[in-house]
């Protein structure tokens, strides 16, 4: 039987399916080799380094996530429906969360500088709309419900036996119409 040629693409494949499933510290060239069935040395020889392979894995990660909030987004309510899948995500993938949450962001020194890089440039405008908002209040809306929703989710992806997640929404709702009241707007009103 011919041997199975390794590629970079099976070795990331093969450490996000560990960091899936173990975390990201499992993620090693031995259990790497194990998962693919071959020694370390093809390993190595794609990867320099571990840091290098674990940036790969977040990369990798980051696509999945992407995938995972488009496919659980209501068009008629985006805003809410993107952070409910937040939450959803953490509660099913909570390895994967952990990674997309705590993966080093480099050239950050802003809350405002973060939003710009991990956030859609129309989301603002696409709440503003849906809530009849100022852009300015949409963003500011916005801002504080990504970081009250990783909160959440943190809190979510690393609780056992867990939180259940009707506990989780509601307190997210609840912070929910709370911001958007200091946003200027009555969450009650539409």
């Amino acid at each position: 039987m011919p041997r199975q040629r390794i590629t970079k693409e099976m070795v990331v494949e093969a450490a996000f399916e560990i960091a899936r499933s173990q975390g990201m510290e499992q993620v090693m060239v031995k259990s790497i080799a194990g998962k693919l069935g071959c020694s370390v040395q093809p390993i190595y020889s794609y990867c320099q380094n571990m840091e290098g392979l674990r940036k790969d894995v977040a990369d990798r990660t980051n696509q999945f996530i992407h995938r995972y909030v488009a496919a659980h987004l209501n068009r008629e309510d985006m805003f809410r429906s993107t952070g409910q899948a937040y939450i959803q995500l953490a509660k099913e993938e909570p390895n994967l969360f952990k990674i997309f949450i705590l993966h080093q962001r480099e050239g950050i020194s802003s809350l405002e500088e973060l939003y710009e890089r991990e956030v859609n440039p129309q989301m603002a405008k696409i709440i503003g709309d849906q809530l009849h908002i100022s852009i300015a209040q949409a963003r500011e809306l916005h801002l504080n419900m990504l970081i009250y929703t990783i909160g959440l989710g943190t809190i979510f992806s690393v609780t056992t036996p867990g939180i259940s997640a009707s506990e989780i929404y509601r307190q997210q709702e609840g912070a929910y119409k709370a911001f958007l009241n200091q946003a200027g707007k009555d969450p009650e009103k539409k």
